[in-house]
């Protein structure tokens, strides 16, 4: 079974993918690194790949919006598959032992970066910032700049690389996690027993008082808890998001599939992004 996930190797995702792979595919499989997370969840989409493992979102940043956008624009046949919360410490990363004084450009994925924005702002004030399109990119350009440029990423990319650890656990608050989905097409076999539901939606009067929340009653009037919700511009005029909600219940419950045909009666699109294990 071939599985994407954002690359190169040594990124925290192929971390997560590492670790939960027992449970969410309980086979072995052959990874395959993708530069940007369009690609990876466009590897499932296309049939390039059979899965495809993504952050989705973070404790201190929120959504990760590349992965949101991608799921609710044009991955129509893929599907949350899974879910694993997987702990993340960031390391600041450089070709060689140097003072964080000498360090002139820090490059990390943007995620990262504002992940340890105090951190950068208290130590290295002075220090340039880049982004990257993966942590584990980073700290390749690290390692291999003549200058002294520094990386944030994992221990494991340091590893692989050859990189010499400056500094770890520099996330600006201890108990970072990032949520990672796994995604499979639509209608391929699922391990496990769904407990949780994935949606987005749009289209609605949401310039009328009180809309969003008459179309989130469907929801509570089923006595079905939201775990979160989160809107992303649709990319149009100022004013429209798109919705990402997550929910207790999968949709073989007959109230969760009530309330979703009674919520799509409510907007121009709902669509089910996913029902699948929660994370434990």
């Amino acid at each position: 079974m071939r599985v994407a996930f954002l690359g190169p190797a040594g990124t925290f995702t192929e971390e997560a993918l590492r670790a939960s792979a027992p449970t969410a595919l309980g086979a072995s499989y052959e990874p395959a690194p993708l530069p940007t997370v369009y690609e990876t969840v466009m590897s499932v989409q296309q049939g390039d790949a059979d899965r495809a493992v993504v952050p989705i979102e973070n404790s201190l940043e929120g959504g990760v919006a590349a992965t949101l956008d991608a799921l609710a624009g044009e991955a129509e046949d893929v599907r949350i598959a899974a879910e694993v919360v997987h702990p993340i410490t960031h390391c600041l990363i450089a070709r060689e032992r140097i003072e964080l004084s000498e360090v002139r450009l820090v490059v990390s994925h943007p995620q990262a970066m504002a992940q340890c924005a105090r951190y950068l702002r208290e130590r290295m004030p002075a220090a340039e910032r880049s982004s990257a399109v993966s942590t584990a990119e980073a700290i390749r350009q690290a390692v291999g700049a003549e200058a002294p440029v520094a990386a944030i990423g994992a221990r494991l990319a340091a590893e692989l690389y050859g990189g010499t650890v400056l500094a770890e656990g520099i996330e600006d608050k201890a108990g970072n996690l990032t949520r990672f989905v796994w995604l499979a097409p639509a209608g391929a076999e699922q391990r496990g027993e769904p407990s949780k539901t994935s949606v987005v939606f749009w289209g609605f009067n949401d310039e009328s008082p009180g809309a969003l929340v008459a179309v989130l009653s469907e929801f509570s009037e089923r006595g079905i808890n939201l775990t979160r919700i989160e809107s992303r511009p649709r990319r149009m005029r100022l004013g429209h998001y798109m919705f990402f909600a997550d929910l207790e219940g999968s949709t073989g419950e007959q109230r969760v599939r009530e309330a979703l045909d009674a919520m799509a009666s409510r907007v121009e699109t709902l669509r089910v992004l996913g029902s699948y294990p929660a994370a434990a």
